[in-house]
């Protein structure tokens, strides 16, 4: 009985998506769960007359591949996957690749990667991102670990992986944990579009009254220009859908609490480590633990006033001025983290390469995007570019967009709209064209307590004074 090319193990919904799609695709596939009954409902309903091969056991899966054997593990990421290599590794041999591609953080990557690397076995840490449609139709695929192991892994993986104008959307990242990082950077991109989107939502609901019907509308235009992308494309459509209880918006009836997995939260603390500043992201990961403080707000609401009123200027132009700065504080994300993908690049010795991320995530991922084209070639005729907001293309346009971005800062501030994501945009816009910020005072009064010392604006050295001397 000829093998198995590969072999999948878990069937939650992007595990049975991905199993489906890489068969759909011309290759034969073993998958194995450990609750044997979703096997058994895969190979019965939507596997049925298909090349998947249903196995009950970790040894009958490993017998059932073709070595050396290549084995996507799709489970919850923590201590669940380490729980799965220890059940699999037993039955390994040398030359075997397994491929990690639920959400671990990288470093748990590098560690198993270690370990593995001693017993000869290859591990791949593989972002995946595209949710339950990509997984079945073709996801952004971020694939790290050893060269030699992706290079048995490419005919697949590109096969399986979005197609784009400029080919399949699936590289190899670089080694050890670089796969799992590129993918902690893309989620923590998405917390802070889908934050901006929430925010410019917000804006145009509570500073003009806009209904579900009108804001779909514009959210259906603006996705015909410079936001064109997935998120811009769902959100208009998220607005047109009726809550078939209540005959009301269903977005109304939703409660205001986000949920999240923690790769945001962990691109905000890595970006504390690498000393790469991601104000926008991280205002995006704390407007989602903000929202889950669901009771004390409804308690706060009730006695903590603010302003009642709404917008008096021309509707139009507050429209106007929210599409740019929606983009504006969409460009300074992505600068954000690209630069952070820069700085891990070099602490790690990955050799990150920008042009080739930023092509793969223009299909089949959460934040695939029409400017993503701009970023590639931005990194392309400046591979050395340390920052997007350097790049001539995006100062013509943030420069050009700066008025109305304020405005629109502005306008929440004074009714009262919270807007974390736009104000920690343009903060480090502000911050990253300034010339002089004003933590000379800072570093003044760190000497003064702390003896911790400065350098001067008009000779070299290091020099401390002593504050209380008149």
């Amino acid at each position: 009985m000829a093998k198995q090319e590969i072999g999948l193990v878990g069937l939650a919904v992007m595990g049975e998506n991905l199993a489906l799609n890489i068969e759909s695709k011309g290759f034969s596939i073993a998958v194995y769960n450990r609750t044997t009954d979703k096997v058994k409902k895969l190979v019965e309903s939507r596997g049925s007359g298909k090349n998947i091969l249903g196995t009950y056991s970790i040894k009958e899966l490993i017998d059932s591949l073709e070595p050396p054997r290549r084995i996507i593990l799709m489970v919850k990421a923590g201590p669940a996957v380490d729980e799965l290599i220890d059940q699999i590794k037993p039955y390994l041999s040398e030359g075997d690749i397994l491929i990690d591609g639920g959400n671990s953080f990288f470093k748990d990557t590098d560690r198993r990667f270690t370990f593995l690397r001693t017993e000869g076995i290859h591990y791949m840490g593989t972002g995946i991102s595209g949710g339950e449609e990509g997984a079945l139709k073709g996801p952004s695929i971020m694939p790290g670990g050893p060269k030699e192991a992706y290079e048995r892994l490419e005919p697949i993986l590109t096969k399986i992986a979005a197609q784009v104008d400029d080919g399949p959307c699936c590289t190899y990242i670089g080694p050890s944990g670089a796969g799992h990082f590129v993918k902690m950077v893309h989620n923590g991109i998405e917390y802070g579009d889908m934050q901006l989107i929430a925010e410019a939502y917000d804006i145009l609901k509570n500073a003009l009254g806009l209904e579900a019907a009108e804001l779909a509308d514009i959210f259906a235009r603006w996705n015909e220009g410079v936001l064109n992308s997935f998120l811009i494309e769902i959100t208009a459509k998220v607005f047109t859908k009726t809550d078939s209880e209540t005959g009301k918006p269903l977005v109304d009836m939703i409660l205001d609490k986000a949920g999240q997995k923690g790769t945001g939260k962990w691109a905000s603390q890595i970006a504390f480590d690498l000393g790469v500043p991601i104000p926008t992201i991280n205002a995006a990961v704390e407007a989602r633990i903000l929202s889950a403080y669901k009771p004390e707000r409804m308690e706060a609401s009730g006695i903590i006033g603010g302003p009642q009123t709404r917008f008096e200027g021309k509707k139009q132009e507050l429209i106007d001025a929210v599409h740019d700065a929606l983009y504006a504080s969409k460009i300074c994300s992505y600068a954000q983290g690209t630069a952070m993908m820069k700085a891990a690049s070099e602490e790690y010795l990955w050799n990150l390469n920008l042009a080739e991320i930023s092509r793969i995530w223009k299909g089949g991922c959460i934040i695939r995007a029409q400017f993503l084209d701009r970023i590639k070639e931005a990194y392309l005729h400046h591979s050395d570019l340390p920052n997007l907001l350097l790049y001539p293309e995006f100062i013509a346009w943030l420069s050009k967009a700066q008025d109305r971005w304020r405005m629109v800062i502005q306008t929440a501030n004074g009714l009262g709209i919270p807007c974390l994501a736009f104000s920690a945009s343009l903060g480090y816009f502000d911050s990253y064209r300034k010339d002089r910020l004003p933590q000379n005072l800072t570093q003044a009064q760190r000497d003064f307590f702390g003896a911790h010392t400065y350098e001067r604006v008009d000779r070299e050295g290091v020099f401390h004074s002593n504050w209380n001397e008149k």
